[in-house]
């Protein structure tokens, strides 16, 4: 756990709840509008500057947040981009699920690479924990004959958020605690390698190996930990800003998206609250990030993909790769049912469009322009839905636009 030595206003473990009052900071929420890969970490990068505290507040080790700074290239996959800014704490909340070697492993990759994480970066005492059986499960379930293909990042993400909402889960605080943390690992791999075999003739998983490596992993990870929502509430009491910075993006939100081929966790704006412990009424805006043109990873509907050689060379010129998969990623045309879909669900205050450079050795692009509300619906029947050409406006009529029309 934190250092009782550290001062209040960065370990608040052992502040009363009854200091805290109205909350008086500024908060704003960065939300995916889209499917992800919008470019939330760039953005996030750019208003850190403007805030004192940045909270990942939903998913795990799978975001690919890239951020270039000074030539430097940093693909943050857990840690929020916020600890690249100095003078900023950065938080990870209790609704990330958090593998404890991907995190040391980030961690150590941003020591050496001179970021200062030690005294600014904080995990959540409750966020839940990945171990390898998630991991196991999740490889095999994907890859079974006769399921269907979800295309996930196959890390233990989704089977971690099983256990957490079955109440079987780890949380960082019990990992902590080492006899419960043997009893837990021995009696879960117990059940997962008799799922697993039965289920999917997998190869079991050594217990012992398994302690061994997370107790060790645990007295890393202890400096790290606190009750992260008493350091946001503080934070916000005193009259600190706070950026919560969200991973995926609306269409991928386990109940607001394209299910059932989404995400597990709530990667929409509400899921700031839900995810780091602040109150509803200390959000103050939403800023929605949207590409100039769409882009998806895995399966599930895109009704405004382009599968030709359009759809080809948006990919090439956005270099539309996954930053932690590498796996190629679905192109087409803007969605402007999904932003409206999108604004409504998050309360969008702000939209920030992003790599419109893409578009610009185009004559014209398309965008879906299907104004009945259920499109998405009908993509996942099939039915064709009518995309317009819109050539690009000049520089004068790109004047006229209205800040929240969309």
């Amino acid at each position: 756990m934190c250092d009782p030595g550290r001062s209040a206003d960065i370990c608040p473990r052992e502040i009363s709840l009854t200091e805290l009052q109205l909350k008086k900071g500024k908060t704003a929420v960065i939300v995916g509008a889209q499917w992800g890969d919008e470019g939330k970490g760039k953005i996030v990068d750019v208003l850190s500057e403007n805030f004192t505290v940045v909270a990942r507040y939903a998913g795990g080790h799978n975001a690919g947040h890239t951020v270039i700074i000074n030539g430097k290239k940093f693909i943050l996959q857990l840690v929020p981009c916020g600890v690249l800014r100095a003078g900023c704490r950065s938080v990870i909340g209790n609704g990330v699920v958090l593998d404890p070697i991907a995190f040391l492993k980030e961690a150590g990759s941003l020591r050496e690479a001179g970021v200062k994480i030690d005294g600014h970066l904080f995990v959540s005492n409750r966020a839940h924990v990945i171990l390898p059986y998630h991991r196991m499960i999740e490889l095999a379930a994907e890859n079974a004959p006769g399921r269907v293909k979800i295309g996930t990042t196959s890390r233990g993400i989704g089977p971690a958020y099983e256990d957490k909402m079955g109440r079987r889960g780890l949380r960082v605080a019990d990992l902590l605690d080492l006899q419960l943390l043997r009893k837990h690992i021995a009696n879960a791999v117990h059940e997962k390698n008799m799922i697993a075999h039965a289920l999917f003739n997998s190869e079991p998983l050594d217990a012992d190996k398994m302690y061994a490596e997370y107790a060790q992993a645990a007295e890393k990870i202890a400096p790290f930990v606190c009750d992260t929502a008493v350091l946001l509430n503080q934070a916000l009491n005193n009259g600190e800003s706070i950026l919560f910075e969200g991973a995926q993006g609306t269409m991928l939100d386990i109940d607001h998206g394209t299910y059932p081929f989404v995400t597990s966790s709530s990667a929409t704006s509400g899921g700031a609250v839900i995810g780091t412990g602040v109150a509803p009424n200390a959000i103050n805006s939403v800023i929605g990030i949207s590409k100039a043109y769409c882009t998806r990873v895995g399966e599930g509907p895109f009704p405004s993909e382009e599968k030709g050689d359009a759809g080809d060379n948006l990919r090439k010129r956005g270099n539309e790769y996954g930053a932690v998969t590498g796996r190629p990623r679905r192109t087409g045309w803007l969605d402007m049912p999904l932003l409206r879909y999108s604004g409504m669900i998050n309360g969008t205050s702000w939209l920030v469009v992003t790599k419109l450079d893409v578009l610009d050795e185009l004559a014209g692009v398309r965008r879906l322009q299907d104004r009945r509300k259920d499109h998405v619906r009908r993509a996942r029947a099939g039915q064709r839905l009518r995309q317009d050409r819109v050539h690009l406006p000049d520089a004068a009529g790109l004047a006229d636009c209205d800040r929240g029309h969309y």
